[in-house]
């Protein structure tokens, strides 16, 4: 129940460019480049995202891209 209603506010901060842990702008995120034109993004609170410039959105990284 607890994950129900989380995720979505996760979704929100996401599609809005935001850290789900602390709600920072990603933008001002250390980044670097990565697989297939994406890129890596670190959150000030350590938290690690791939941004995609072909759709504009973040995700979360799995374990193999960290």
């Amino acid at each position: 129940m607890f994950k129900n209603v989380i995720s979505p506010i996760q979704a929100w901060l996401l599609s809005q460019g935001r850290c789900v842990g602390c709600g920072k702008d990603l933008s001002i995120g250390k980044s670097s480049n990565h697989k297939f034109g994406s890129k890596k993004v670190v959150c000030q609170c350590g938290r690690i995202f791939i941004y995609d410039p072909k759709t504009k959105k973040y995700r979360r990284a799995l374990l193999e891209e960290v």
